[in-house]
């Protein structure tokens, strides 16, 4: 027998054996694959990395904290019209980024909150249920369909020990109507605000001390007033004397303060430690309150004092506020009715949107808020603590001793004789954060006394009343037999979403607006800026040729009527050749908008062919590379 096949005999057996152990490894590493890839799924989390530059796929504490203390089971319903959105891209990418979010919260929950994501079609049932839940639906989806994009939450009964979550009964059911892109920036708070109250077992205790009929007058049959009566809806609404109070229970969660005028000590001592021990305090004060009707002040004979202050709280929290002074804003005057004719009043103002803080939750989804005879807040010079501005005046505002307005009220014009603006623009509204110390030292031995506040705390000044008033944002009108009240101004949902924000937990409050999901584009923004340079000149001088041409255009023609004959054939050849120039004209204008974008659709053609054919074609290359490099190899070892 040849040597070389009695070699390949006597290594047959060993290479089978080999082949045998390598199969037998395998299947020992599958079984023990298998379940551990199972026990992984069923007891492990998969650990996930949020590389975006602003985190917005990672929760802040203040949720995380929401969504561990939640006490009982909560279901939520996103409802999203697919069909109806397919040619809407930027809200379909705002729905993913809703998912993503609840989801984020649903895994975080440990099976307290259950998602579940609904279509609701036209003339279905889910589209009946969308709206029973609460949600608003937009008009211009695909073909005219109405768009749904809303979250539906319930809370649920805590049932028997194994019933499942969809057999339950709800207790709650609470929605965030529409889910606005403008509003993407507080996504986080708006659906932690949802869960939280959800979660809540009642409607949050909030108390009231106003000098003003704000609550009405039972007697008289007169109602409260209709911001009393919104808040009404979603809180449980107490009246506190100011003249028994001595303490302020700790189980209010919110205290408005409404035009404070002569508080009794006792009274401002108890406002002084609520805020120390963490209270929310809601503070309204006003240099001329036009619904306040106490008496002639002592000192005047002319006037009524109707100004309110808080000198003693202020000057510890480092406030500076005049209760003698008015902000004018010729710029923001409302427009008013006045002896049969309308009239810009300055004292009384149009807030819009330029003047609300659009990175405040409280402010960032209203667009306008009408106030009168406002006052203004400053810190102190010696202050440790800082204002964040809610409302504020245009760089067109005057501040003006009260008198003076008291004195224009039959000719508000004359506000506008000689008038000068400061170029400031004065703060009507904000938050007051920092450390407050208390304003009654000499209480210091008395029992439960704090002479100090956390370092976080925050009390929310509005140098205004009369927003409060029904007349500068609402007015009866009568709809089929029945008075409704129509809105026209966003008053009370200012004060509602301030409780709102106040009354929850410091979780809650904790939570600020986020970055939003959109990035701009600074590239392409850098184009557009240079080709506005580049070529904006050129379109100025082409329509001042049009403008030109047009004017000898309308020179040259000839009268209409019985004189539309009289032009010479010199006339109409000229005519004919303006008119000639005037097309040119037209076509070289459209060019010109063509060159702005033409660099930016290059742009766009470059980056295309990166991603589709560029970085495909260098995978398959490296990956043909890699291979042949591998092949290679494995011959040179046999």
């Amino acid at each position: 027998m040849p040597r070389s096949r009695l070699h390949r005999l006597l290594a047959t057996p060993l290479h089978l054996t080999r082949r045998g152990v390598l199969y037998g490894a395998l299947a020992l590493l599958l079984l023990l694959f298998v379940p551990l890839i199972v026990a992984s799924s069923r007891w492990l989390h998969a650990s996930r990395v949020d590389l975006t530059t602003d985190k917005l796929y990672t929760l802040t504490p203040g949720t995380l904290h929401i969504v561990d203390t939640l006490q009982r089971p909560l279901r939520l319903t996103l409802y999203f019209s697919e069909h109806a959105t397919r040619d809407l891209p930027q809200l379909r990418s705002y729905e993913q980024r809703v998912r993503e979010m609840l989801q984020e919260m649903v895994a975080r929950s440990h099976g307290r909150i259950r998602l579940q994501i609904i279509d609701p079609v036209p003339y279905s049932d889910d589209e009946a249920s969308a709206e029973g839940n609460g949600l608003t639906a937009a008009n211009g989806g695909s073909n005219g369909e109405r768009v749904f994009f809303g979250l539906a939450g319930s809370a649920m009964s805590g049932g028997r020990e194994n019933e499942a979550m969809d057999d339950r009964v709800p207790e709650k059911t609470l929605a965030i109507a529409f889910f606005d892109p403008a509003r993407e920036a507080f996504l986080e708070y708006d659906v932690a605000k949802l869960l939280y109250e959800l979660n809540q077992t009642s409607k949050p205790p909030i108390g009231v001390i106003s000098s003003l009929p704000v609550q009405g007058n039972p007697v008289l049959g007169t109602p409260p007033w209709a911001v009393l009566q919104q808040l009404g809806q979603l809180f449980d609404v107490q009246s506190l004397d100011a003249s028994t109070l001595r303490s302020i229970d700790e189980h209010i969660k919110v205290l408005l303060l409404i035009h404070p005028k002569r508080l009794p000590p006792d009274a401002q001592y108890a406002i002084d430690q609520y805020v120390l021990r963490g209270g929310h305090l809601a503070v309204f004060v006003d240099p001329d309150a036009e619904l306040d009707a106490s008496p002639y002040a002592p000192d005047s004979t002319t006037f009524p004092d109707h100004g309110s202050d808080l000198p003693r709280l202020f000057k510890a929290w480092g406030v500076s506020y005049d209760p003698h002074k008015v902000v004018l804003d010729r710029a923001r005057a409302l427009q008013i009715e006045l002896a049969g004719s309308s009239l810009n009043h300055p004292a009384m103002l149009d807030l819009g949107a330029q003047e609300l803080n659009r990175n405040d939750v409280v402010t960032a989804s209203l667009q306008r808020i009408n106030v009168s005879t406002a006052g203004y807040f400053d810190l102190a010079a010696n202050a440790h603590t800082r204002l964040v501005p809610l409302l504020q005046s245009s760089a067109e505002a005057e501040v003006v001793p009260t008198q003076r307005v008291l004195d224009a009220s039959s000719d508000p014009t004359s506000l506008l004789q000689d008038y000068k603006p400061d170029n400031a623009h004065y703060v009507l509204a904000a938050r007051l954060r920092g450390t407050f110390d208390s304003a009654f030292p000499e209480r210091a031995g008395g029992a439960g006394h704090r002479a100090r506040s956390a370092p976080d705390a925050e009390v929310i000044l509005v140098a205004d009343t009369d927003l409060l008033s029904d007349r500068l944002w609402v007015e009866p009108q009568t709809i089929l037999g029945q008075t409704m009240m129509r809105v026209f101004a966003n008053n009370g949902d200012f004060v509602t979403n301030l409780v709102d924000n106040l009354s929850g937990s410091s979780a809650l409050l904790s939570i600020r607006g986020r970055s939003t999901s959109q990035r701009p584009f600074t590239r392409v923004q850098a184009l557009r800026n240079v080709a506005d340079q580049k070529f904006l000149q050129k379109e100025h001088e082409l329509e001042q040729e049009l403008a030109d041409t047009r004017r000898r255009l309308d020179e040259l023609q000839p009268a209409k009527g019985s004189h539309a004959r009289t032009a010479t054939t010199e006339q109409r050849r000229e005519i004919e050749q303006f008119r000639q120039r005037q097309l040119a004209i037209n076509k070289e204008l459209r060019d010109v908008q063509h060159q702005l974008n033409a660099e930016i659709d290059a742009l766009g053609l470059r980056l295309k062919f990166i991603n589709i054919v560029l970085v495909p074609a260098l995978v398959v290359l490296l990956g043909l590379l890699y291979g042949w490099r591998r092949t290679r190899h494995s011959r040179r070892r046999r």
